[in-house]
């Protein structure tokens, strides 16, 4: 497993993510544990988790179990300097955090403070803001958003008090960096602008939706982030499953997650399974893996892009963590890893090049 520079931090991290929004709901303290392990195994050593995991759906009652799974793991010996640990503050309107609070000065210590808790550790690497509070348009309202409204003044002010916070909170040892999720171009040049002139920490990532079915970075966000140096976790890189063709002819295979949401929050549209059928087309012509492939495209992009990998159980993170990672099964899931090569870079040429046919037959593949 290739590490990298996380943006302007000084942190070295894995080229993929482990993703842990199941942990307490599909997957089970064992089961999670189980799949740390094998990212371990893997090189996976950059985790990325969030106060109000796990998901979905996100109840009053579960609200911090992944954190905690994850804590007792440090608790009983796991080796939490091989890690670097990202979570995340809930925003405005989530009604099992805090009531819907939006981010404030008081609520990100209040939420760091909770984290650092149920983690078990001492520090926090990244500390991300979940969505922004005026709202944005990410999780499917890319045609629904609409910033006429937004307050200006009061948006630059509230950016200026968490900024401040957070260079508080990095004096004290708490956090060390802080980054962005679901956001916009403006919001995070806003952002990047405040930290700059007024000396406060500036936003170090960028956590939001990227996948050969969402290719909204690839335009005005791929320019910022190459010139402000701002990396994307790119969550969702096989688009909840839907590369993988699992779902292929609409079906709702057992135990998936499309088993507790059914439309996979919105990602099941007229066009999607048309779109899917290609790419694991273009990926059989190729000699690949259609995840593999998947993958290998985020990875190939001209931005820096580090997948996040998740599953609801070992083997699945290992398909993942391997069609990253040195040594891994090519098919199968973390049982087979062994069988094929890692992702070369003549591998990731072709996947690239592969993925980019199949997005101009699939009108650039943004669904």
């Amino acid at each position: 497993m290739q590490q990298m520079p996380l943006g302007r931090t000084g942190l070295r991290v894995s080229e993929f993510c482990l993703g842990t929004m199941t942990w307490g709901t599909q997957t089970d303290e064992a089961g999670a544990h189980d799949q740390i392990d094998l990212a371990l195994e893997h090189g996976v050593t950059f985790w990325d988790t969030a106060e109000m995991y796990p998901t979905n759906p996100v109840l009053a009652e579960t609200v911090g179990r992944t954190e905690e799974i994850i804590g007792r793991w440090i608790a009983k010996g796991g080796p939490r300097d091989r890690v670097v640990l990202a979570t995340k503050v809930a925003g405005a309107g989530q009604g099992a955090v805090r009531d819907g609070a939006p981010i404030s000065a008081a609520t990100l210590r209040s939420a760091v403070e909770g984290s650092l808790r149920r983690l078990q550790t001492d520090v926090i690497d990244l500390y991300q803001l979940h969505w922004p509070n005026r709202g944005s348009y990410h999780f499917r309202k890319m045609w629904s958003y609409d910033p006429r409204g937004t307050d200006r003044v009061a948006v630059t002010a509230h950016m200026t008090e968490v900024l401040l916070e957070a260079q508080v909170l990095i004096a004290q040892g708490k956090i060390r960096h802080i980054g962005l999720s679901n956001e916009s171009v403006w919001g995070a040049a806003r952002w990047l602008a405040l930290a700059d002139s007024l000396g406060l920490p500036r936003m170090a990532s960028i956590q939001n939706e990227y996948s050969l079915l969402c290719r909204q970075f690839d335009t005005d966000w791929a320019e910022l982030s190459v010139m402000e140096d701002m990396p994307l976790l790119a969550f969702s890189p096989l688009a909840v499953g839907l590369l993988s063709g699992k779902y292929a002819g609409d079906v709702i295979p057992e135990g998936t997650r499309r088993s507790a949401t059914p439309t996979l929050s919105g990602r099941i549209t007229p066009q999607v399974f048309g779109a899917v059928a290609a790419y694991c087309g273009i990926a059989a012509r190729h000699g690949l893996d259609p995840c593999q492939m998947a993958l290998a495209f985020c990875r190939s992009r001209p931005f820096a892009v580090i997948p996040i990998l998740g599953g609801h159980d070992a083997g699945a993170t290992g398909d993942g963590a391997g069609r990253g990672g040195p040594g891994a099964g090519r098919r199968g899931t973390g049982r087979d890893r062994g069988s094929a090569p890692r992702l070369s870079g003549p591998l990731l040429r072709t996947a690239g090049q592969a993925a980019e046919t199949a997005c101009a037959r699939q009108g650039n593949g943004a669904l």
